[in-house]
């Protein structure tokens, strides 16, 4: 089996169950945060919708510099509204999907370089980077916006089993 597959039923997964947490997001909340360095709920929510069109960003490039010195800038945060957001995010979703499939397991392991104003953070092998800086991230966020939802008063959806406002998963979820 190659790395790819092995990788994509576990994407599909956390996509699905990212995109339920993006789905409770209320529209009339995007200013709220629980304490003043918080992230506002719509930045936060916004940042979950953009992460999946990072695997790109490692499959198919060597490096990432997030702070180029004379570079382009990433786009700002905003304020969206949810139909937005998850318009945003299947569309990334699919592209992080066709990312992973077409990566060969050769591609996964050549080194990536994480910098910041030039400065190597960090190298790892794609793959690595892919789980520690894309997908182990990503579920870092999504639970953070689980937890404003909990703060918030709105119904926090399983994840990886049940909560408070939901019972067990279907069989068909638990795969």
């Amino acid at each position: 089996m190659t790395i790819a597959e092995l990788l994509l039923p576990e994407y599909d997964n956390e996509i699905r169950v990212t995109r339920t947490i993006l789905e409770r997001v209320p529209d009339d909340k995007g200013d709220w945060k629980p304490h003043e360095k918080s992230f506002p709920m719509a930045h936060l929510a916004q940042l979950v919708a953009r992460m999946p069109g990072w695997v790109s960003m490692v499959t198919d490039r060597d490096e990432l510099d997030i702070a180029p010195k004379d570079g382009p800038q990433a786009p700002p945060y905003s304020i969206e509204k949810t139909a937005t957001l998850l318009a945003e995010f299947d569309k990334n979703a699919s592209a992080g999907r066709d990312a992973i499939a077409n990566t060969t397991d050769a591609k996964f392991d050549e080194p990536w370089h994480f910098k910041r104003a030039g400065e190597t953070l960090f190298t790892q092998p794609k793959y690595q980077a892919l789980r520690w800086s894309v997908l182990n991230h990503l579920v870092h966020h999504r639970a953070q916006l689980g937890l404003y939802l909990r703060l918030i008063d709105e119904k926090v959806p399983q994840m990886y089993g049940p909560t408070a406002d939901e019972g067990k998963p279907p069989a068909s979820q638990t795969q």
